[in-house]
């Protein structure tokens, strides 16, 4: 007779479930992302992200006091501006700037993590800015920009900056900035594996960011490859990145665990909206179904080795983690 080992007596109670558990799902290990708008009293509906609004300040106040109260401490905030215009983006009395002052005010005690990036106020949707014969992105002019954003949301109050452009360089450029501006204490979260992915539309619907020429092949990382992605990823941490990030998330779970295994640093996952809207759309016709679905996608996130989880989903935290 075969001596086999009786690995089902592990899980053979609820209770013995319970405390065997490995991974475990908590409030404070997500990122809730939130839109900012210029105006006052606004909130406008993502038809393509259920449940996700872009609002004005007062009203993105009422939105981070619920979420604040569901146990959620982060905040990635993004700034939709209604005009086109590159100054806008690193002008400090635009509305950016103001909204961060605001936040930072009412609520002293959250992180608050900024996206430094130009794809919302180019006229073209693109990341950086082109060179003069517009045939592709003049690198060291964008990261210039970049850089300028990041100190003006420091000094704003923004905890933490997180450069998304994916352009070369950029860590480094925001990081000296940093220091040479008094804003040595501030974190960097980089996008430092970020894929030319396409579960992103539905954000850039909330973004008002969709190229409107080509696609961002050039500067995104491909989804193919993991060498490439990880020599990126050691140019970023290298360069002075305090954080690195996945992103998309469910569908990179082994970049998640090989990044972790070869990077000290803390290691966000980036639920991405299109992540968001497919089991969204699940929840919509069998909520119980879907919020099962959500939690385990979520906890396979953490189990492939994310600290964080920047996710739409954290909005509804305390129904998902029942």
């Amino acid at each position: 007779m075969i001596n086999f080992h009786r690995n089902t007596k592990y899980r053979a109670t609820p209770a013995l479930r319970e405390i065997l558990q490995e991974t475990r799902l908590h409030a404070s290990d997500f990122i809730y992302p939130i839109f900012l708008i210029p105006g006052k009293n606004k909130k406008k509906a993502i038809p393509s992200m259920p449940d996700i609004f872009q609002f004005s300040i007062n009203n993105l106040l009422k939105e981070i006091e619920q979420v604040y109260a569901k146990g959620i401490k982060a905040f990635l905030l993004f700034g939709v501006p209604d005009k086109k215009k590159l100054e806008i983006s690193f002008n400090e009395k635009e509305f950016v700037f103001k909204g961060i002052q605001k936040i930072k005010k009412t609520f002293p005690d959250i992180v608050l993590i900024t996206d430094i990036c130009l794809c919302s106020y180019t006229d073209n949707g693109h990341c950086g800015v082109f060179t003069k014969k517009k045939e592709k992105l003049d690198n060291d002019k964008s990261i210039n920009i970049l850089a300028k954003i990041a100190i003006a949301h420091a000094k704003a109050g923004a905890d933490i900056v997180a450069p998304s452009a994916m352009q070369d360089g950029q860590v480094f450029a925001i990081r000296d900035a940093l220091d040479k501006n008094e804003q040595k204490n501030k974190l960097i979260l980089s996008y430092a594996a970020k894929f030319a992915s396409s579960f992103y539309g539905p954000f850039r619907d909330a973004a008002d960011c969709a190229p409107q020429a080509g696609d961002r092949k050039a500067y995104q990382l491909p989804f193919t490859n993991s060498k490439e992605t990880l020599l990126k990823v050691q140019a970023d941490f290298r360069e002075g990145a305090d954080m690195l990030m996945v992103k998309p998330a469910l569908a990179y779970l082994d970049i998640i665990a090989k990044v972790k295994e070869q990077f000290p640093t803390p290691l966000a996952a980036y639920n991405v909206s299109g992540e968001y809207a497919m089991l969204k759309n699940i929840q919509a016709k069998n909520k119980d179904q879907g919020n099962k679905m959500i939690f385990e996608s979520l906890t396979a996130i953490k189990r492939a080795g994310a600290d964080l989880i920047i996710s739409y989903h954290a909005r509804d935290i305390d129904e998902i983690l029942k």
